[in-house]
């Protein structure tokens, strides 16, 4: 594995890049936006928050689609480093990824570079994907993992045989080619997940406010979010 970039390493833009961070987002919390802020300020170019609609790997969201990505605007309110994207809104059916890298595909080019950030337990999964080995074609990914804790070791072998030539540490080598390639994100352990802000609401403890920007906790303090567990 190549030299990893870590959450402080700024560079030039990557001309052209298209960064595209999907997901359930059920609801936003500040790991997401640590990663995604992140990766903006790795590769200079701002990330695109993309709520599915219909996530296949999980059961029903607490929020619908709508009040998730409505959550996605107010945390990215105000920062450039941040985008929102609603495009698996206004599609039928499962939001699979490899749907929507085509469609973004065709709408970029052949030739642009794409890349698609998730974390690294999202990576270990993808041979459960749909089409999952169609996915480099389409474009390059890049992996928010901690820096120690080993989140990348002991891969399933399929993936680890997969993903071995296609690791780099450095960003502007996604600028030399449209898709393909592998770079890991370091990221700080963080606390907060969405399955545990989830249950701290059903609780009733507070401390689920500080996981949140505050105006993500008085959206869902308005819309009675996740009270039921």
């Amino acid at each position: 594995m190549e030299r990893p970039v870590t959450e402080q390493a700024a560079t030039a833009p990557v001309r052209g890049l298209t960064l595209w961070y999907g997901g359930t987002f059920d609801p936003v919390h500040e790991g997401h936006l640590a990663i995604a802020r992140a990766a903006a300020e790795a590769f200079g170019v701002a990330a695109t928050l993309v709520p599915a609609a219909d996530p296949p790997h999980r059961a029903a969201t607490g929020a619908s689609a709508a009040q998730r990505a409505r959550m996605l605007d107010l945390a990215a309110a105000g920062d450039p480093r941040l985008r929102v994207d609603r495009r698996e809104l206004h599609r039928a059916g499962p939001s699979w990824t490899i749907d929507t890298l085509r469609e973004l595909r065709a709408e970029l080019g052949a030739q642009a570079p794409l890349a698609l950030l998730l974390g690294a337990d999202s990576f270990r999964s993808l041979p459960t994907w749909k089409a999952w080995r169609e996915l480099p074609a389409l474009a390059h990914f890049v992996v928010a993992a901690r820096e120690t804790g080993g989140d990348l070791d002991d891969l399933p072998p399929e993936l680890e045989a997969w993903a071995a030539a296609r690791w780099s540490g450095d960003p502007s080598d996604l600028a030399a080619s449209p898709a393909g390639r592998i770079l890991r994100l370091h990221q700080p352990l963080r606390p907060e997940s969405a399955t545990t802000v989830r249950r701290a609401i059903a609780a009733g403890d507070p401390a689920w406010r500080a996981w949140v920007p505050a105006a993500v906790a008085g959206f869902i303090e308005a819309e009675g979010l996740y009270r039921g567990g």
